[in-house]
């Protein structure tokens, strides 16, 4: 009897497993490199083991779709060459849709979503080629699903990358009436719970933070003291104008709106939002070190746009040993609405602090809350 055994391509580094495998000579011509070597980001031998039968499966699936692309089959030399069935085609490709799609959708769109949608097209040609779009098969697609999988991503990542892929060639087939489908609308995208959960940070460990921004007294740390009590996106606060701080008025507060380097996620994000406790502490440090720079936060903004990325790093490299695991910049806008929660503030009020989309048409009905009301209910929590 003869026993084969399983590899389980695991390799230790440190405490830390590696998943360590040699790329096969008949499909090497796909890659750029001789191995496939992917931090598994565990010590623990069984999880390990698991992740590296998930990325074995993946793998062994898409080289399979590789070998069976370059399968020889039997009277080839009677079938249309691929260069001859791009040439007969009428259907536009995939970069002509994506171009008519930036076009089309891109007008008032800040850079992050031209950067987004160019990223995941170009990610789809590096895989699969600019083809005509009645040339993908859904095959295709799934074998594109299993390279995103195989790379790691999260299925909430790759459910991205599919919307925008969707999205780029459903406009183009209306706009143009193609007659084809879209060979990526129904790709079965597994529901795996492997996204990290932002986790909001506790009351008193932010009260801990805002005396540490006192204390150090910078430009970094006046970013985050202002997030801290207004609930604010990152891009939000270092995008800001002078001039969006309201400091010399009955309430103190941001007046939140965009500008020519720095849209707003929603039409709800822009808003009033009062500044109170260590926000408005931090709003006054902006006012009274301006200079000549037009912005609230200079290092991180300019005419070009505003660098949140370059802030974000910073920033959570500074924050992660104040905060519990798996603690970001984001969270304060998550422990905000929760401190709302907790004194029972209307959840209507609460979307219009922190810029979130209305639960309902009758939300939207009305001038909402008036700035007088939101600095209450935020000076209550911030005491």
């Amino acid at each position: 009897m003869v026993y084969k055994v399983d590899p389980s391509y695991l390799w230790v580094k440190g405490r830390i497993y590696y998943y360590n495998r040699h790329i096969p000579k008949d499909i090497k011509q796909h890659y750029s490199c001789s191995r496939i070597v992917i931090c598994l980001k565990t010590s623990n031998k069984s999880i390990a083991k698991r992740a590296s039968n998930r990325i074995s499966s993946q793998l062994e699936e898409y080289w399979m779709s590789l070998r069976l692309s370059n399968f020889q089959l039997p009277n080839k030399q009677m079938l249309i060459e691929p260069s001859q069935m791009v040439s007969q085609s009428a259907c536009m490709t995939l970069t002509e849709a994506l171009a008519l799609y930036l076009r089309l959708k891109g007008v008032n769109k800040d850079k992050v979503f031209r950067r987004g949608a160019e990223r995941n097209i170009q990610s789809v040609v590096d895989v699969l080629g600019d083809r005509p779009l009645n040339n993908y098969a859904s095959s295709d697609a799934a074998a594109y699903r299993d390279y995103l999988l195989a790379r790691s991503l999260t299925t909430n990542s790759v459910k991205r990358n599919f919307a925008t892929i969707r999205s780029v060639i459903n406009l183009a087939i209306q706009e143009h009436g193609l007659d084809c489908r879209n060979a990526f609308s129904k790709v079965f995208l597994p529901n795996l719970d492997d996204a990290k959960k932002r986790k909001p940070i506790p009351t008193d460990i932010i009260k801990e933070i805002q005396q540490d921004c006192m204390s150090i007294d910078d430009e970094a740390r006046w970013l985050v003291a202002l997030i801290s009590d207004t609930g604010m996106r990152l891009s939000e606060a270092a995008g800001l104008h002078i001039d969006d701080i309201k400091l010399d008025c009955e309430i103190p507060h941001i007046d939140l709106k965009p500008h020519a380097w720095r849209g707003l996620k929603t039409r709800g994000s822009q808003r009033q939002i009062p500044l109170v406790g260590a926000s408005l502490w931090a709003a006054r440090r902006v006012k009274e070190t301006s200079t000549t720079s037009p912005y609230a936060f200079p290092r991180y903004t300019s005419a070009r746009g505003t660098n949140a990325n370059s802030a974000s790093a910073a920033i959570n490299k500074w924050l992660k040993p104040r905060v519990p695991d798996g603690c970001v910049i984001h969270s304060f806008r998550h422990s905000l609405r929760d401190r709302l929660r907790a004194v029972q503030c209307p959840s209507d009020m609460i979307d219009q602090i922190g810029g979130w989309s209305n639960a309902g048409v009758g939300q939207s009905y009305g001038e909402g809350y008036d700035l007088l009301s939101k600095s209450l209910i935020i000076c209550f929590i911030s005491t």
